[in-house]
């Protein structure tokens, strides 16, 4: 568990969807992750969705970070974990090339890619060799830690691989123009990008393959903001402070938005299509997770696999 001074130390400039309730942050990650793979209360996990306090580990509640917070707490100035730092306008004297706007998305692909592997990787050490639950290894009495690389439970293990993919796709709708619009008040350029108003589940978050998307699948508009704590170091380029859409208000049930709290996010209704671009995408990731298992493990051992992560009490409900 993560104690207030811990999370208030830690916490700092919104680099992301937010993780907690505080510094403006809505615990937008968290809301997002619910809406998305939430079971309906009283309902048991059928593989699709998390039981309550499974979730919990997942998502975050009161003071945690949960495993989708996570690189909020460790990985703060990695890029590669919040698809930064991909930034392209198409636009004469823009100071970055699109091969160098490419090669920075498909950095932070093939780092989500990595962690998704990690948590297929370490399901399987919640069965023992003949394929029972391992009661040692899949026990919530107490919070999973999920920061600074301690190992624990293999539960945990296996459900922090699974979050950090899923904050960093998460992050590519809040930090990317691939749902948005550009706000028709404005001309477009460094601070007004084009917005693509594509679609989710993205192709480009394909995470269950051991590669990047090749250079010719993405799209040529497609940019990400500048991030850096460095002064000037954004200078001319579209930053990270005009087109993210981290903050505003979601119900953590419907995912219904509201108080969209940068200029892109009001800006024709971009945080809604973020927070619902993140929500079904966030759907897909669960689903190739538990198809990765089933590959992995076969078909017996990896749906005794999918059951122990969702399931509050595996040790009696996934025999």
């Amino acid at each position: 568990m993560v104690t207030p001074a811990l999370l208030l130390a830690t916490a700092g400039p919104a680099d992301a969807f937010g993780t907690v309730n505080a510094f403006g942050q809505h615990a937008e990650h968290e809301r997002i992750t619910r809406a998305a793979l939430a079971c309906a209360p009283g309902v048991p996990s059928d593989g699709s969705c998390f039981e309550p306090r499974s979730l919990d580990q997942l998502a975050g509640h009161r003071w945690t970070f949960g495993a989708v917070g996570a690189p909020d707490s460790d990985e703060t100035l990695d890029s590669a974990a919040h698809c930064d730092n991909a930034d392209y306008l198409d636009a004469r004297g823009y100071p970055r090339s699109r091969r160098q706007a490419t090669e920075a998305l498909r950095g932070c692909i093939a780092h989500l890619q990595a962690r998704f592997r990690q948590g297929i990787a370490a399901a399987g050490g919640t069965l023992d060799a003949r394929g029972r639950v391992t009661a040692s290894e899949t026990r919530l009495r107490s919070d999973c830690t999920f920061t600074l690389g301690l190992g624990g439970r293999a539960k945990c293990e296996a459900v922090e691989g699974f979050g950090r993919a899923l904050h960093g796709v998460q992050d590519f709708y809040a930090h990317s123009n691939w749902t948005d619009r550009s706000d028709p008040s404005r001309p477009v350029g460094p601070a007004n990008p084009p917005g693509l108003g594509r679609s989710a589940p993205s192709p480009l978050l394909d995470l269950a393959v051991p590669r990047p998307p090749q250079p010719w699948a993405i799209p040529r508009s497609l940019t990400t903001g500048c991030f850096s704590l460095l002064v000037g170091a954004c200078s001319r380029r579209v930053t990270h402070a005009d087109l993210n859409k981290d903050e505003g208000s979601i119900d953590p049930v419907s995912g219904a938005t509201s108080a969209p709290g940068t200029v892109r996010g009001q800006a024709a209704g971009n945080f809604d299509r973020a927070v619902h671009g993140a929500i079904t995408e966030s759907r897909r990731q669960w689903r190739e997770f538990r198809t990765a298992l089933l590959q992995r493990y076969g078909k017996r051992r990896g749906a005794r696999l999918v059951c122990v992560i969702t399931h509050d009490d595996p040790v009696r409900d996934c025999a």
